[in-house]
């Protein structure tokens, strides 16, 4: 559904629902007049269209006491709390339902005192509202999950991807270690017998070209297994693979996305390709968690590196933000754990005492 339509029927919804407990108001005397009950219930639907995504603890905060005091804005007063609950966290909106309750059974009573009007009216609202409320958790935890789902079956995915590739490399070097256990050994003894043989002086000069052409024949097989052997332990480059200086383009993406994040890169730019590929994807890492658990939050990425000194990844962010947090399995951090212990490196990673979540890990440059 588009967004557009979403919002229409969320208004149409709200003033629908103030219009029937208007209709109930203008039957009892006292009830304040039509124009502003229109007028407050317009600017209801407006709040909910264009703040209940970004700013929904604030119009529900103002509804509350308009949706007491006012028939339209408590039609419109469910969908707030609906949107609370579905983009912040259950301590939130179970605060605010709690205190709507205590307010609509503090002044119902105060207004029409221990009756049966009063004991209907506060039943209906806070079924009402909790209904509401339920139905918004529901959805964000089914949101929640849904997305929980997607990032186990990305890691999972990037994780049979490089047992592939760790597979295929080993093979290639099960390979090129028989190669040249079996036929370099052998081919070797073949050149020596035809070096000797050529400059055997009882041999005919026949026999002496013989040899040397055999002897080069086996210098030339040598030096072919050679290159095959070194093509059989190069890793695989059918694509491409990212490195140091794709490091921009990555926070770029993260920046277009609407993220705010700083990049630092310091130290030499000549940086090994495995080095630089690994560091890319610390940082991709990092940049994906920042964006699961801590959105909106600042993020902070500082690269250093020297061929004395190795390659260092440092990723700081906030630990809260202003939106809602995705869930996640753990297996990023546990991945990059052990891609960088497998090169002989360092990571570290937690919560610091201002309040911010960092990531530090140290590569070794290879000799």
């Amino acid at each position: 559904m588009r967004r557009w339509l979403l919002d229409a029927a969320v208004a149409v919804a709200a003033t629908g629902l103030g219009v029937f407990f208007l209709t109930h108001n203008l039957s009892e005397e006292g009830g304040a007049p039509l124009a502003l009950e229109v007028t407050l219930g317009a600017l209801s639907a407006a709040a909910l269209v264009l703040f209940r995504r970004t700013r929904p603890v604030t119009v529900a905060l103002v509804m509350l006491p308009l949706a007491i005091l006012f028939a339209m804005p408590m039609g419109a007063l469910p969908f707030a709390l609906f949107a609370v609950g579905l983009y912040r966290r259950a301590w939130v909106v179970l605060s605010l339902t709690a205190l709507h309750a205590t307010l609509v059974a503090v002044i119902y009573r105060a207004a029409l005192g221990a009756t049966e009007v009063y004991y209907e009216t506060v039943l209906f609202l806070l079924l009402l509202h909790v209904s509401a409320v339920a139905a918004a958790m529901l959805t964000r935890s089914h949101r929640q999950l849904v997305a929980s789902w997607a990032d186990r079956a990305r890691q999972a995915e990037e994780g049979q991807r490089l047992r592939v590739e760790q597979a295929r490399l080993a093979e290639r070097e099960r390979l090129a270690r028989e190669m040249h256990d079996v036929l370099a050994h052998r081919i070797s003894l073949l050149a020596v017998h035809a070096g000797a043989l050529e400059v055997r002086k009882e041999s005919s000069p026949e026999e002496q070209r013989a040899a040397g052409v055999i002897r080069e024949c086996a210098h030339d097989a040598l030096e072919d297994l050679r290159s095959v052997i070194h093509v059989l332990r190069a890793p695989s480059e059918d694509q491409p693979q990212p490195t140091l200086g794709d490091v921009p383009a990555l926070v770029e993406q993260s920046r277009v996305a609407g993220a705010e994040v700083g990049l630092t890169v310091e130290g030499e730019q000549d940086v090994p390709a495995s080095v630089g590929r690994h560091a890319y994807r610390i940082v991709q890492e990092a940049l994906t968690n920042a964006r699961k658990h801590a959105p909106g939050a600042p993020v902070r990425v500082a690269i250093s590196s020297s061929a004395q000194h190795g390659l260092e990844v440092a990723v700081r962010n906030a630990l809260k933000s202003s939106g809602p947090g995705l869930p996640g399995a753990g297996a990023g951090l546990t991945g990059l754990r052990e891609r960088v212990t497998l090169v002989g490196g360092r990571i570290e990673h937690g919560p610091t005492a201002a309040g911010e979540f960092h990531l530090r890990a140290w590569l070794p440059w290879p000799p």
